[in-house]
């Protein structure tokens, strides 16, 4: 099974996240602050990540960039799933390394589809 790791700090979104990426049957792990987060994506090396940007402790900005730039963990999938939705924003969450960024409110069908091609582009390589 997929591991999905979802970086949230609104409580809310993590759980129908998870409820419905598990009902897809994916593994999700959960972390509400960016610390967190950063911690539980180094211990279960996910399969891809799901990420917002504002949230406590350190932001999504800074794990991308953490994770994308050690050779350890920059093929896992990074979807920023923000609230961010200037133009800037979306560069910096590309120069940062996100694969996909998708603006709050989102469509739950564009996120699980967004999920199943990172993840299966994954089992390509």
């Amino acid at each position: 099974m997929k591991k999905i790791l979802l970086v949230d700090d609104e409580q809310d979104i993590v759980e129908t996240l998870k409820f419905v990426l598990e009902s897809e049957g994916y593994t999700c792990y959960c972390a509400y602050n960016g610390e967190d987060g950063l911690k539980l994506a180094k211990e279960i090396i996910p399969d891809l990540m799901i990420l917002d940007i504002m949230m406590p402790k350190i932001n999504g900005f800074k794990i991308s960039r953490l994770l994308k730039y050690d050779a350890k963990y920059k093929n896992i999938p990074i979807i920023m799933l923000t609230a961010r939705s200037q133009e800037s924003d979306k560069q910096i969450g590309e120069e940062t390394g996100a694969d996909v960024y998708i603006t709050k409110p989102f469509d739950l069908d564009e996120v699980l589809s967004t999920v199943a091609k990172l993840i299966n582009k994954e089992n390509d390589k």
